[in-house]
């Protein structure tokens, strides 16, 4: 079997395109192809509370594209979501209708909730400790969503409107960053020795900038380091010196702010960095849901 998931996200929009295997009863998926194409809608949902009509017509001809690759890939079933842009967007619901008709692809306004039960559907949580407690963390282009696991089990999630691309616009609220700091603090206050799993574009390169063994976590101290590396360089040094992508190099540091934030007030030392997001939670409710 071959599935597909679609993330149209914030910041960019992603296809995987994966087959599953089975290893003696044992059903796992290998990442086929993945395109990531940095439309940023998050940019024209956060300022004017729309997508703009340039911009439609790119994630139109984006899906478009994606339809023919599944196509020519042979999908047998796909997913795809779209989440904090177009969640905000008044004209979200217009542009998936527009694209279900020119690309046939259903494409689905998932709410934060929605979104975080999807990130966290790949269970990189039952590859550590299970008698540890963990705050999963996904940060994305227009929210981040959180999970606190305990002794393997999901026991809260959260969605907050805390984004990289809302951080360079300025669009938190300071109510907002309140309140995820008192839900952190109500969430863990019975938990001991809380770790983190971080997900997400930028928590992966900052964990392949750090160079440490795989597997291994991600220090809080380590993280203070690569933030202060990385605000030392201006914009276009992270692009020219670091090498990193253009929609990369403006929205690391806001990436670092928040999670240095979550893992502060969750009083973390450390972070496990899985290169798992939300396009392989999609393919594991593909999974889950052929197998019934």
């Amino acid at each position: 079997m071959r599935y597909a998931a679609i993330d149209v996200g914030s910041n960019a929009v992603r296809l995987l395109i994966a087959d599953v295997l089975n290893n003696n009863g044992q059903i796992t998926f290998k990442k086929n192809t993945l395109l990531r194409v940095p439309l940023r809608l998050g940019d024209d949902a956060f300022i004017n509370q729309r997508i703009s009509d340039h911009k439609s017509d790119e994630l139109q001809k984006t899906m478009f594209s994606f339809a023919l690759l599944m196509d020519v890939y042979q999908v047998d079933d796909y997913m795809a979501c779209a989440t904090s842009a177009m969640r905000e967007a008044v004209n979200g619901p217009d542009i998936v209708k527009k694209i279900r008709k020119t690309c046939n692809i259903d494409l689905q306004i998932v709410a934060g909730l929605t979104e975080a039960n999807i990130i966290h559907a790949s269970h990189v949580e039952r590859h550590l400790d299970a008698k540890k407690n963990y705050l999963y963390i996904d940060v994305g282009g227009g929210s981040t969503e959180l999970s606190i696991f305990a002794s393997g089990e999901c026991i809260a999630s959260r969605s907050f409107d805390i984004g990289t691309i809302r951080l360079l616009d300025k669009k938190v609220k300071p109510e907002t960053w309140d309140e995820a700091k008192n839900w952190i603090k109500v969430q863990i206050k019975n938990l001991k020795d809380l770790s983190a799993i971080g997900t997400g574009g930028n928590i992966n390169k900052l964990y392949r900038m750090a160079k440490i063994k795989d597997g291994s976590p991600l220090s809080i101290k380590k993280l203070n380091e690569l933030q202060a590396f990385l605000a030392s360089f201006s914009y276009e040094q992270r692009i020219n010196i670091l090498g990193l992508r253009p929609d990369r190099a403006d929205v690391i540091l806001p990436a670092c702010e928040i999670y240095t934030n979550l893992f502060k007030w969750a009083g973390i030392k450390k972070a496990y960095v899985p290169s798992v997001g939300m396009v392989d939670g999609i393919i594991q409710l593909l999974m889950e849901k052929n197998q019934q």
